[in-house]
């Protein structure tokens, strides 16, 4: 005869087992959720990445569209979605890279690498920047509307689906909340 109190155990197992297979399932990590989706863009640090022009915070309200990303040198999913980053550069759209936590020389060496798709970049040294934005790692990209309002944010690489289920329809929300 089995006693009810040995099945608790695995009862409760299961339970919790079913929990994270839910969780895991419900939501994938590109649409972690953001406070400051339909805010105004935090303010950007004003360190230079070497000699790259910069940029502040008038350029995010400067009325075009653009992203800004935050990446790392050390960073192996910014080496993924960086050929993403260069096409959509390429195609016209003004992209802000702002540097993660990491050596300028290391950041300047995957750049000359990799090659630069950014219109201007920043260092984030410290990563305060980063906290402000809400960024969880790298690489994280932001769409930014002409007034500063962020209307999107992607969580890891930007990949093919990325661009495809997200990124460009977040583009053309931008471009709509531009229209006169």
């Amino acid at each position: 005869m089995v006693r009810p109190l040995v099945l608790i155990p695995p009862v409760v197992f299961a339970a919790i087992a079913g929990l994270f297979a839910w969780g895991m399932t419900r939501q994938d990590a590109q649409e972690l959720p953001s406070a400051l989706i339909g805010q105004a863009a935090p303010p950007v640090p004003v360190m230079a990445l070497g000699t790259l022009p910069g940029f502040d915070d008038a350029v995010l309200r400067d009325g075009q569209v653009k992203l800004v990303n935050f990446w790392a040198s050390w960073c192996a999913p910014c080496r993924v979605e960086h050929p993403h980053l260069t096409a959509l550069a390429a195609e016209g759209i003004a992209i802000y890279g702002i540097n993660y936590k990491d050596d300028p020389a290391d950041a300047l060496g995957f750049l000359a690498e990799m090659g630069d798709p950014y219109a201007a970049a920043l260092a984030d040294t410290e990563g305060r920047a980063a906290l402000d934005w809400g960024v969880y790692g790298v690489p994280e990209t932001f769409v930014i509307a002409g007034d500063g309002t962020i209307i999107a944010r992607m969580a890891g690489p930007v990949t093919e689906r990325t661009l495809r289920d997200r990124l460009r329809p977040a583009l053309a929300e931008a471009l709509a909340s531009n229209a006169p």
